[in-house]
């Protein structure tokens, strides 16, 4: 079966202040992402992840320069496209999920005039149709679709912000989502439970998924393929079981160890939940109402 993306020693430069002078961002990075297929790219902050994602969705700020390598999508040589041509791939081909959830959405229009507007563009559908398709991805990822559909973005929290710039990166069935840190402004269970949707949506559409992360366990539940990067390079890339079981590179063998133990972690969660149930039962003595009445946020 052919990737979807294929990326083979690609370096990425910045410019230096002086304007002759190229500094190396990253360097000689390959992989390739087959459809179905989940690949995670780990590392440290500054390791490379969000310009190597940057570089694949034609994003890089003018500042940044791709010196050498290639980059090949659905076997297509997308480096010698223009700038044009390569942004025509966005939302059709390529569907794209940030960390920055406040930005994913104009903060003055609704959510869905945004979302019709975006079906339309790549598609010719009538103004209906393309707002029952809105609606029906709304639904897919668990949000009250009416409502969310009139709302603006400032009146959704977080989690459901997410959630909708992910039915907006799904609704036209792209061949690759690039998700570049999407859990990170989010709370603990809320970035679970987004990931979680993210897994679903791609075995649903079948598409391919360059997910960034600095978060190994979430990286290990749901990667089919773990890429570790550190100073601008790829040091290991293997199957998550390889690199869960037998991780050859020094570097990943450190992030391994440094994840919290599931049992700590559980003891966390105890701790957190009984101060949580401590405080409710407090609360109910004052007449506010009880955490199993209220309607959760997400």
């Amino acid at each position: 079966m052919r990737p979807i993306v294929e990326v083979e020693a690609l370096c990425v430069q910045a410019l230096a202040k002086r304007g002759k002078d190229r500094i190396p961002l990253i360097q000689d990075v390959s992989f390739q992402i087959h459809p179905g297929e989940m690949l995670a790219l780990v590392g440290e902050s500054g390791s490379g992840k969000s310009v190597t994602a940057g570089a694949v969705l034609g994003l890089l700020p003018n500042a940044l320069h791709i010196g050498s390598g290639s980059l090949r999508f659905q076997g297509e040589d997308v480096l010698a496209w223009t700038e044009k041509k390569r942004r025509g791939l966005l939302g059709s081909q390529i569907g794209c999920v940030f960390q920055d959830y406040q930005g994913s959405f104009t903060p003055f229009r609704k959510i869905g005039k945004q979302l019709t507007e975006m079906i339309r563009t790549h598609h010719s559908l009538s103004k209906a149709t393309a707002k029952d398709l809105a609606l029906e991805w709304l639904d897919q990822v668990a949000l009250p679709a009416e409502r969310v559909y009139d709302s603006y973005p400032f009146q959704l929290s977080g989690g459901q912000r997410q959630r909708t710039a992910l039915a907006a990166a799904m609704m036209l069935r792209p061949a690759l989502v690039v998700a570049d840190e999407p859990t990170t402004a989010l709370d603990v269970l809320t970035g679970e439970r987004v990931l979680d949707l993210l897994a679903e949506l791609q075995m649903q559409v079948g598409c391919a998924v360059l997910l960034i992360s600095h978060d190994l366990r979430h990286v290990m539940k749901r990667a089919d393929t773990v890429a570790v990067m550190k100073d601008g390079r790829i040091v290991e890339c293997e199957a998550t079981e390889m690199i869960r079981r037998r991780a050859s590179h020094p570097y990943t063998q450190t992030l391994l160890h440094a994840r919290p133990l599931l049992t700590d972690l559980d003891a966390g969660l105890d701790w957190e939940n009984e101060e949580v149930v401590s405080s409710e039962r407090h609360e109910g003595v004052d007449g506010v109402e009880s955490l199993a009445d209220r309607e959760p946020a997400v």
